[in-house]
């Protein structure tokens, strides 16, 4: 078999002295969607900032596609395909929606390849042509987590990891973002998803993870975790 295109093996993270991260592992396969789930404060966005490297672990390592991310700017890890749509969207508000789609691609040199995939976006989320000179701070929270998983693809990630893109957003809103994910991964897009709606994150993975206190407890098909009686009461709300 091949490796996983995504390994995370007993990182440890803190701020300060807070120790955050207590030796998290877990993998991603090429092509998958494989969510994380946990309460508040279990450390999800932790783990996913110490894969992109904007917070540095204090031990373990991430390697992607076999290279190891540690000591890497976030901006190079970027530029190896592995992309984070962050937590709270962060948008840049006084700039147009079709400004903020090309900040991501701002590391690309490929002019007719970035066209391909302003359309792309465009395609998956008509709203953001409806409003490309709109300033984004005026959009809709919706919209606005969109226009993130939107700026995200311009950088052509082979990895996409998203942080909570069900939060503070319209039911209807919701649906239509998780089934841009599932068509996305169709296309081959790998993605790694942190996500506090565990039944709609679980239901679109094909692999979930469990996190708790900073370690991963348990482990499994997203189907398996749908169906244990414990991840029910503790975080479906059965």
């Amino acid at each position: 078999m091949s490796a996983p295109i995504l390994e995370v093996m007993d990182v440890h993270t803190a701020y300060g002295a807070i120790e955050v991260l207590r030796g998290v592992s877990l993998k991603v396969e090429e092509g998958e969607i494989v969510a994380l789930i946990g309460s508040n404060g279990a450390g999800k966005s932790t783990t996913l900032l110490s894969v992109s490297q904007v917070v540095i672990p204090r031990s373990g390592e991430v390697r992607f596609r076999g290279e190891s991310m540690i000591g890497l700017r976030p901006d190079q890890v970027v530029s190896r395909g592995l992309v984070q749509v962050p937590e709270g969207r962060r948008v840049f508000a006084r700039m147009s929606v079709d400004e903020n789609l090309q900040l991501g691609a701002y590391l690309r040199e490929d002019p007719s390849a970035i066209a391909a995939d302003f359309r792309r976006v465009h395609d998956l989320f008509p709203v953001l042509k409806e409003r490309g000179g709109q300033l984004a701070g005026t959009l809709s929270g919706g919209e606005q987590q969109m226009l993130a998983i939107g700026r995200a693809l311009m950088s052509h990630p082979t990895l996409l990891m998203m942080d909570e893109p069900s939060m503070g957003i319209a039911p209807l809103l919701v649906t239509r973002i998780f089934g841009a994910i599932r068509e996305l991964n169709r296309e081959g897009l790998t993605v790694l998803l942190v996500e506090q709606n565990a039944r709609g994150a679980l239901g679109l993975s094909s692999r979930g993870y469990v996190l708790e206190t900073g370690k991963i407890t348990t482990s499994g098909s997203g189907q398996e975790l749908l169906s244990d009686d414990r991840i029910r009461s503790a975080y479906l709300g059965d």
